[in-house]
């Protein structure tokens, strides 16, 4: 059995979780930015958006597992982040932030019911799932910005090489949270970055790749406009607000399918950080 091999082959299942606990936490700058002004989510239009997400899977053939959302884990609805999935199972993460930390039960105990093994844990340091890229099929770049650090990612690091995967560090300023949030391959050889938010080194990797990349400011990070997510067959995720983004990806010839995510967005995450890819085509 195979699960994902890759960012891009046709996307067929993923787990989701509804935002019904969902509370603004100060675990990031988009966050705490909102929270200055006196704001907090809006339970009923978070609630909104992501059934809209999910139908967005459902009629595009994605199929959707949801996860029974907890009470009291107020960001659980950003599922990428507690691990990756490759070809052979899943990698548990290890969340930094403490209000997340419960997660990990959860969507351990989740995966177990779906049958996929768990082939790497990390065991000392953070390590999340947001920074989790696969670049081909034996190669993850994985970010080391806000929520993994060094130790989390040579500990999972270690476990991969063993299993036959090169992994490649990414560090970037903590401003930028997590690698999907500066960097994101929406098809094949296609990405969304921000050159200025990402080392010269990996940028180089990308164009000797043959990327085309798709270029966004540092202020645009924090709009979520690398925040993406490729379901293959020429088809990507996005939100009605990135239209600047969304027109060059069409430009190329791809098939945006935007949702009308708003104030999911105010707590510091995106199509990508919602989605946890379970399957992807062969």
């Amino acid at each position: 059995m195979s699960y994902v091999k890759n960012a891009t082959n046709t996307l067929e299942k993923v787990l989701l979780c509804p935002p019904t606990y969902f509370e603004f936490e100060p675990i990031n700058v988009i966050t705490d930015d909102w929270l200055r002004k006196g704001q907090k989510a809006d339970k009923s239009a978070c609630m909104r958006e992501h059934a809209e997400f999910v139908q967005a899977y459902k009629e595009n053939g994605v199929q959707v597992e949801l996860m029974d959302p907890h009470p009291g884990l107020t960001y659980e609805v950003f599922s990428r982040d507690f691990g990756g999935c490759v070809a052979d199972g899943f990698v548990m993460g290890n969340f930094r932030e403490p209000c997340r930390k419960g997660e990990t039960a959860e969507y351990e105990a989740k995966m177990k019911k779906l049958g996929i093994p768990n082939v790497a844990r990390c065991t000392a340091g953070a390590f999340e799932g947001g920074d989790f890229w696969m670049l081909d099929e034996y190669t993850i770049a994985h970010g080391v910005i806000a929520r993994t650090d060094w130790d989390g990612y040579r500990n999972v690091e270690r476990q991969m090489h063993e299993h036959g995967y090169m992994m490649y560090g990414v560090p970037c300023s903590r401003k930028n949270l997590h690698l999907d949030m500066c960097f994101n391959i929406v098809a094949e050889n296609t990405a969304v970055v921000c050159r200025d938010a990402l080392p010269d080194d990996f940028i180089s990797m990308l164009e000797r790749r043959h990327f085309t990349l798709i270029n966004v400011p540092q202020e645009g990070v924090y709009r979520h406009y690398c925040n993406l997510q490729c379901l293959g067959n020429g088809k990507v995720i996005s939100f009605t607000n990135n239209k600047d983004v969304n027109r060059q990806m069409k430009a190329l010839g791809l098939d945006v399918i935007t949702v009308d995510l708003v104030e999911i967005l105010k707590g510091g995450g995106g199509p990508h950080c919602m989605t946890f890819p379970l399957k992807r085509a062969e």
